[in-house]
């Protein structure tokens, strides 16, 4: 059985329902609007999305996974965790695993899952992104697959200013997700390209994903990536260091960092 809450070694209890905010400032009606329509698109998706067939997207999950193995790690959370892809082969080498999505309806999925497969050692939390946050150097690995995109470009800073805040020194940071700009530059336009034409490939089904995800994309109401570069230079904006990146797929890529061990001193990043 999967633990509901948490009852921490202060005293303090950590229900499913995280509205553990950033902060008591309302927020921003952009932010709102994005938590409401992601909230909305992963209870839609829940029931059918662990069966979600895209090659694209099991090499990226194979890639976080390896970069944050082979353990042990002692407290990791998987940042939008959706039904547990990345979270549940985790939980076999990391003492505890949280688990933070934004539906209550991934994380039923993932639960199950996890029962499936005997996994005991998955917190789940229900909260956006946005409004997630954990107790100063708490936490050994932050992983997220195929979810920040969806954050504001301004959220995508304070994401990772807060997890800076949360690793314990020589704590790392993966993400994988997709990765490229808004055409600038010719990898841009390479991707973006190649997106067009295995869509148009599909015919009429196909034709209308391009319009509605060209949409999405035109105007940043979904989807928002950005490159690796930039996902870089937040990294190391943030104070953590060995910020580095790569390109799995055409579209997707995963960026690492790490929080120094102490000021000046670069983590071992041998394991």
């Amino acid at each position: 059985m999967l633990l509901a809450t948490l009852v921490a070694q202060t005293g303090k209890v950590n229900s499913f329902d995280c509205g553990a905010g950033v902060d008591d400032e309302p927020r921003p009606i952009g932010q709102r609007a994005a938590i409401s329509t992601q909230r909305r698109k992963w209870a839609r998706a829940a029931s059918g999305w662990e069966h979600h067939g895209m090659v694209g997207l099991s090499l990226v999950i194979d890639a976080v996974l390896a970069e944050a193995g082979p353990g042990p790690v002692g407290v990791a959370i998987d940042v939008g965790a959706g039904t547990g892809a990345v979270a549940v082969p985790l939980a076999a080498y990391a003492e505890r695993v949280i688990a933070l999505d934004v539906s209550r309806s991934m994380l039923d999925e993932l639960e199950a899952r996890a029962e499936r497969e005997g996994v005991d050692n998955i917190e789940v939390r229900v909260a956006a992104i946005e409004e997630f946050d954990m107790e100063p150097a708490s936490v050994d690995l932050v992983v997220s697959n195929y979810a920040v995109h969806h954050l504001l470009d301004r959220d995508k800073r304070a994401f990772v200013e807060r997890v800076t805040t949360w690793l314990r020194p020589g704590g790392k940071l993966i993400i994988g997700d997709m990765m490229f700009g808004r055409g600038v530059t010719a990898t841009d336009r390479a991707i973006i390209g190649n997106k067009v034409r295995i869509m148009l490939r599909r015919g009429p089904g196909g034709w209308w994903r391009l319009v509605k995800n060209g949409w999405r994309f035109a105007t940043r109401t979904v989807e928002r990536p950005i490159s690796v570069e930039a996902w870089v230079a937040l990294l190391r904006d943030a104070g953590l260091v060995a910020a580095s990146g790569y390109r799995v797929v055409a579209e997707a890529a995963v960026v690492t960092a790490m929080q120094p061990v102490s000021p000046g001193v670069l983590p071992d990043t041998t394991r």
